[in-house]
């Protein structure tokens, strides 16, 4: 039997261990290196592109000056990353500690693990699912003679039931409903990339999984009867799973693969996904379902050279100021 990857020591590029052992200075490098590669980590004005910029920091906080401009700015300046309040050494470990789970870091683990305050983990880990989504920007999977696949499956909105047996109602009737359940609805191509969105049913689905699956692609399916409409654009094939996980070369695994891994991490670390930023975690999901034959080392450069390309947050940049004012 072959080796599973994560047993694998090619799983293992970077550790903690290494993390702690760098300087301030080392850590500095890494962002300043995945922010800036075209000149290996040189730094580059943001506002005028000027590479003629001088070390102006104060004490051991990072910053350059531009010549041209005069502009000062640092290594996370105008990145999701800006108005940071946290050695960069933390955010380092950090992201380390978040690529290193499988299957998705506890936000309450992930504040003991680094010594701050849960509200502090909270925005941090939710930044980082906001650099693993632009991953997945404007994607399209598929193509001529390819195949993907198409699921959903429902979280949230549980109903607890009552204590008395006469008091219980069937809680699968809509009106029985909290109507915060959502579905995931995910296209998977074999062999390559994961894309998951959120949606009210599977019937809402339709016109992203038009516009995300290229065509000419083979497209595997359930027997839901939300994915009727597809049979205009997409050669079908339909498996009914009440009769087998796969019928005539019909499968959708590769997909039910993805929801595993998404259950895992409900049920393991976060307990309660489904809301708001519902999608935010399933988006986290599919990124490391996209990158699980990587190293953690490789895994960790990934994201932060997403963050090192996003502007700040629109959603997490002040976001318990904003609660408390509200």
């Amino acid at each position: 039997m072959a080796q599973h990857f994560l047993l694998s020591a090619a799983a293992r590029s970077l550790s903690i261990g290494k993390v702690q052992r760098m300087s301030d200075r080392g850590a500095e490098n890494v962002f300043a290196r995945l922010r800036w590669p075209e000149t290996d980590g040189k730094p580059v004005c943001p506002d005028c592109g000027c590479t003629t910029c001088c070390d102006c920091r104060r004490g051991t906080y990072p910053r350059w000056r531009c010549q041209a401009c005069g502009h000062d700015f640092s290594v996370t300046s105008g990145t999701l990353f800006a108005w940071h309040k946290l050695p960069l050494k933390t955010y380092l470990l950090a992201i380390v500690v978040f690529c290193n789970e499988v299957k998705g870091k506890s936000i309450l683990a992930l504040s003991r693990d680094l010594g701050v305050q849960y509200k502090t983990a909270f925005v941090l880990s939710h930044k980082l699912r906001e650099a693993m989504a632009a991953a997945l920007r404007g994607l399209k999977i598929g193509g001529e003679g390819k195949t993907a696949e198409i699921d959903g499956a429902y979280f949230g909105g549980h109903v607890r039931p009552e204590n008395l047996a006469a008091d219980r109602v069937d809680r699968r009737r809509a009106e029985n409903q909290s109507g915060k359940r959502k579905v995931v609805v995910v296209m998977r191509e074999r062999g390559g990339c994961a894309l998951p969105q959120v949606f009210t049913s599977e019937d809402e689905a339709v016109s992203f999984i038009r516009s995300r699956i290229k065509k000419g692609t083979v497209v595997h399916a359930d027997e839901s009867p939300a994915w009727n409409p597809l049979h205009a654009k997409f050669p079908m094939k339909r498996v009914n799973h009440q009769d087998g996980y796969s019928i005539n070369g019909a499968c959708t695994n590769g997909a039910e693969s993805y929801f595993s891994r998404m259950r895992r991490g409900e049920l393991g670390h976060h307990h309660h996904i489904a809301g708001v930023y519902f999608v935010r975690y399933a988006q986290e999901a599919a990124w490391r379902e996209n990158h699980r034959r990587l190293s953690n080392g490789e895994q960790t450069d990934g994201v932060i050279e997403l963050a090192m390309g996003l502007g700040p947050s629109v959603d997490f940049c002040g976001y318990w100021q904003r609660a408390k004012a509200a």
